[in-house]
This record gives structure tokens, C-alpha cells and sequence, in this order.
């Protein structure tokens, strides 16, 4: 009878030994692939919202944010906006190409012989998207027309009704990036091997302001007229946190870490309030 109780208790020791051993190892092993989980995923951007959730590459995403600033700054509808993403979508990938068909390059493929601009002009985002939009606002009563037919009135192609394809998408990030849909975008990517790059709040700032305007600043916040107005700050800035080197972005009482872009924005009480978005 003691035999038996000794051993039942040396098995429920050592069952016990076991149990936490076990929890330890999954959570060590839990905890190092989170830290390792930005270079598993690489580098990327989602775009969320309760329409659908598209993925993006992080120089899509910028061009998406440029798109949508230059708009803002011209006080366009986000019906225009729209329009230009199909546009984009379906003539670049939303990427800034060198070349394409013929003479077309850049975003919109937009075509030096054609009147557009240089090559050099075409292959600015913020110049080309600023020539979309001029040449869309006079299109007569573009607004009531399907996407597609408004895209093709500017862009005169050989099949118009390609654009039609991506209307959804271009919903989508329009909501995103316009700031009428909060905390939709974030970004991931691995730090950089070797030396770090510098954060560089200043030059994303002169970045910013040449294509929304020139945004209020003290020191990294900047001044945000409307929460919408902010979302979309926040969103460009989160674009292009790779390319400034910036290492977070607060806003709204959020933050977005470099560091952990795979998990988004997540609650933080030292945030700056509504009226301003954080870069650094």
C-alpha cells in the first residue's frame, strides 16, 4: 500500500515536472518567434477595412498614400480618388515604373509625347498623380460616371473596360487612405542589416508637404485640422516608415512600432491626442 502511494506520488511529481517543462518550453518558444516574426514575414503592408482587406507592397502602399494626399490637397471627392486608384492598379501595379508601352512610364504611364511632362516629371508620383487629377476634373460630370469610363476619359486607352476590374480595390484603399476608415494601414519589414538607418522626421515632413501642403510642425507632431486629415497623416507616414527611417507613429491614443508593424496599431497612453500626429 505505501509502495503504490509513493509511486502514484512519484508519478504525479514528475507529471508535474513534465507539465511545466512543457509550458515553458511553448512559451519560450512562443516569445522567440514573435521576435523573429517580422523577418519570417518579410516586408509588407495590409490594408484593412470592413470591406475587404488587401496586401500591399511597401512601395505600393507609398504610392497609395501619395495618391491620396495630392487628392486631399486639391480638396477632390473620394469618387476621384477611386478613379485613380483603378487607374494605377490597372496601368502599374500601383508602382513607379521606369518604362512601359511605347513611351509610357510611372505610375498613371503617363506618355512624354503625349503632353504629360518629362520623363524625369512622370516618374515623380507626386507631379504625375497632380496631372491625373487636372486633366480628370475636366472631365465633364466625371463624378456620375462608372470608374472605368472616367479613368478611360483621362487615360484614353487601347481597352477601357479593364479599369473595371478593379473597382473594389480602389474602394478600398480609398477608404483606407483618405482617413475615413481609422488604424487601416500598417507596415512590416525586418531592421536593417548593419548600420542603422537614421530617423529622418524632417525630410517625411518635406516629403509629406509637397504633396498634401505644407503641414503645421512642432518639432515631429504635426498638425492635424480633422482626426480624418490626421488618419490619413498617419497612414503616409506609416508608408513611408522605411524609407525616413521614422520608428513610430502615434496618433489618436495608438502607436505604430517599426519594430512590430505586423501587429498594427496598438493602445498606447502616451500618444498625442487627435490634434497631432507623432513621427520619430
Amino acid at each position: 500500500m505505501c509502495v503504490a502511494r509513493r509511486f502514484s506520488r512519484a508519478v504525479l511529481t514528475i507529471t508535474a515536472i513534465v507539465v511545466v517543462l512543457g509550458a515553458a518550453i511553448f512559451f519560450g518558444i512562443y516569445h522567440l518567434l514573435n521576435r523573429a516574426k517580422p523577418f519570417s514575414l518579410g516586408e509588407h503592408c495590409q490594408v484593412k477595412t470592413s470591406t475587404g482587406t488587401l496586401d500591399l507592397e511597401i512601395e505600393q502602399a507609398q504610392v497609395a498614400a501619395t495618391i491620396a494626399a495630392v487628392a486631399s490637397r486639391r480638396k477632390l471627392p473620394e469618387r476621384a480618388l477611386q478613379i485613380a486608384y483603378v487607374t494605377a492598379i490597372q496601368e502599374s501595379k500601383l508602382l513607379n515604373l521606369p518604362s512601359g508601352d511605347r513611351d509610357s512610364v510611372g505610375v498613371f504611364q503617363q506618355r512624354p509625347s503625349q503632353g504629360w511632362g518629362t520623363v524625369a516629371q512622370l516618374q515623380d508620383p507626386v507631379y504625375a498623380t497632380r496631372k491625373f487629377f487636372a486633366a480628370l476634373v475636366k472631365v465633364k460630370r466625371y463624378q456620375k460616371l462608372p470608374l472605368h469610363e472616367a479613368a478611360q476619359a483621362v487615360q484614353r486607352s487601347a481597352d477601357g473596360s479593364a479599369y473595371a476590374q478593379h473597382e473594389e480595390d480602389a474602394k478600398i484603399l480609398a477608404g483606407a487612405f483618405t482617413g475615413r476608415i481609422p488604424k487601416a494601414v500598417h507596415c512590416w519589414y525586418p531592421p536593417p542589416t548593419g548600420k542603422p538607418v537614421p530617423s529622418q522626421p524632417a525630410k517625411a515632413r518635406k516629403e509629406l508637404a509637397r504633396a498634401l501642403g505644407e503641414p503645421a510642425a512642432d518639432g515631429n507632431q504635426i498638425t492635424a485640422p480633422t482626426e480624418r486629415r490626421g488618419w490619413l497623416i498617419a497612414a503616409w507616414s506609416v508608408a513611408h516608415a522605411r524609407k525616413y527611417g521614422l520608428r513610430q507613429v502615434r496618433y489618436a491614443g495608438v502607436t505604430w512600432k517599426s519594430a512590430s508593424g505586423h501587429d498594427g496599431w496598438l493602445t498606447d497612453a502616451k500618444s498625442s491626442s487627435a490634434a497631432k500626429v507623432e513621427i520619430a
